[in-house]
């Protein structure tokens, strides 16, 4: 797979539909065309103009938690037919994705945050997520951040 820079999204989804259209791939293609309406449909509710690159991000990660969501319901009723069609469109948005962080870098940033916010315990707890929820968005998944979190503060 190949990693795809953010900026210009659309242009790389454009380009994108056109490689998977000749390879005849039609699991990426049926995921980049729902990633071009899900960008066309926030460009109509946001106006006229570009989106920035923040919403094409969060428009990419809406996409990918839905595709992890299903997977998990689907892998949790057995069908293992549907939660491979999930999987395989998970894998396509993730090509758009910024490198997700491993446990240890994880831990390693929430440590340098503890110290920035002085954390002192449990109680801090929303202000940890809130920063770093910030911070890391797109490089590590909420549930990841807060289960991480939860456990050092313990």
């Amino acid at each position: 797979m190949h990693q795809i820079v953010i900026m210009s999204l659309s242009n790389n989804i454009a380009e994108e539909m056109k490689a998977a259209m000749r390879a005849k791939d039609k699991v990426r293609l049926e995921t980049l065309r729902a990633i071009k309406s899900a960008i066309l449909l926030a460009n109509s509710e946001a106006g006229a103009g570009e989106l920035s690159a923040d919403d094409e991000m969060k428009i990419l990660l809406k996409l990918a938690k839905q595709r992890k969501d299903s997977l998990a319901i689907y892998e949790e009723q057995g069908r293992e037919d549907l939660a491979a069609d999930e999987r395989a469109q998970l894998a396509v948005i993730s090509d758009f994705l910024p490198k997700q962080m491993t446990e240890d870098e994880l831990e390693a940033y929430l440590k340098e945050l503890f110290v920035k916010l002085n954390v002192q315990g449990p109680q801090d707890m929303g202000k940890v997520m809130g920063m770093a929820s910030k911070e890391l968005s797109g490089k590590a998944d909420g549930k990841a951040i807060s289960a991480k979190v939860k456990q050092m503060l313990s």
